[in-house]
């Protein structure tokens, strides 16, 4: 298991940008499937972005070419860079890691979860 810790999180204005961070303890990290989603109370937590182990990423359609995940397993950390943020991007999102041989956008996929950190986009 890895334990996940999310930070970054805050109130921004539509078209202004976050920098979301997960910090995770525990030896598997740089064997982890690394991946972002969202949740609101509408909304059912969806997939946003994920990373290999190699460094390859994976979008939704809806915030491909916005947001770029990242990963630096020196430091045992997974970003979120979000640019041109819409208010249909307000929601809680959270980190999540997968011990399995493939990427998947399922959160069942997923083991070990953070909090969560709230992001909002004002109009």
């Amino acid at each position: 298991q890895v334990q996940l810790v999310e930070s970054g999180g805050g109130l921004v204005q539509a078209g202004g940008s976050l920098r979301l961070s997960c910090a995770a303890s525990g030896r598997t990290f740089s064997s982890s499937i690394m991946g972002w989603f969202r949740q609101t109370p509408d909304v059912e937590r969806e997939f946003v972005a994920a990373v290999s182990r190699t460094g390859n990423t994976y979008y939704a359609d809806s915030v491909k070419g916005r947001f770029t995940i990242s990963r630096d397993n020196a430091k045992n950390t997974v970003y979120l860079q979000m640019n041109s943020l819409k208010p249909e991007d307000t929601a809680r999102y959270y980190c999540a890691a997968s011990s399995l041989s493939f990427v998947t956008t399922k959160p069942s996929m997923f083991g070990s979860w953070g909090q969560g950190t709230q992001v909002t986009v004002s109009s």
